[in-house]
């Protein structure tokens, strides 16, 4: 079946191709997805007038889409799954699986855009593709561990953890835990220590400021005295002087 591209398909062509396909791929993919359209010369007229509006969505969107891939690349999502000691899931982890995760992770996508070739099956760090637009993919890690600890251990050294290396790497979880726990503790205790030592500082402080005030004080009231006496004293020269004036009126 020949058809019209209205957008970039890999393998395929760019917007504007016709191209021919298999008729089960154009109508169970393709045409129900509106990425194309059948070429008859009615669709090929329809497509020539709305090119320019299309090409304009086209550029848009992928402004969008490299503006989230800038953000999402690189980004490790988490999956816990039950496995056997070999590493084999008890089960998968599906593109949905993987859509959800990254819904958690703050990026909204379909499933669709996904791009799984195969359920994952086994423990490990695995990367998947995510098209975000027809010209615009990311790159992003499926986690899939045990357990949260695990994920870490995976994440830290890139390998997955079978057998006895989960039981080492659970082993050592809980000895690191443990080790945060008391330097949580002994940190706790520096912190009260440091807050009495500060409480202290403060009280001196405050009681030097009183004394440097209570000094202050007083030698403001022994200037005030010495200030009063002087008056006294000059008052008293003065006052002999004026009754001897009077004596020889």
């Amino acid at each position: 079946m020949d058809v019209i591209l209205l957008e970039r398909i890999e393998k395929l062509g760019q917007m504007g191709d016709v191209v021919k396909v298999k008729a089960g791929f154009a109508r169970n993919y393709l045409l129900p997805q509106q990425k194309a359209l059948r070429a008859t010369e009615e669709n090929k007229r329809v497509f020539e007038a709305q090119k320019a509006q299309l090409e304009t969505q086209n550029l848009e969107s992928r402004k969008e889409a490299e503006a989230v891939a800038t953000k999402m690349d690189g980004t490790k999502v988490i999956l816990i799954r039950q496995a056997g000691e070999a590493g084999q899931l008890y089960g998968s982890v599906n593109a949905r699986d993987v859509t959800e995760a990254l819904d958690a992770a703050g990026f909204t996508v379909a499933r669709r855009q996904v791009e799984l070739a195969r359920p994952i099956k086994n423990l490990g760090l695995h990367d998947v593709i995510v098209r975000l637009h027809p010209e615009v993919t990311v790159t992003i890690t499926a986690n899939v561990a045990r357990t949260p600890d695990e994920a870490q251990v995976q994440s830290d050294t890139g390998m997955a953890l079978v057998g006895e290396d989960a039981k080492e790497a659970a082993d050592l979880a809980a000895e690191a835990a443990e080790a945060v726990a008391a330097q949580a503790d002994a940190v706790f205790e520096e912190d009260v220590a440091g807050e009495a030592v500060a409480e202290a500082a403060e009280d001196a402080a405050d009681e030097a400021a009183a004394a440097a005030k209570d000094k202050a004080d007083a030698e403001a009231r022994a200037l005030a005295a010495a200030a009063a006496a002087e008056a006294a004293a000059a008052a008293a020269a003065e006052a002999p002087a004026e009754d001897a004036s009077d004596e020889d009126k």
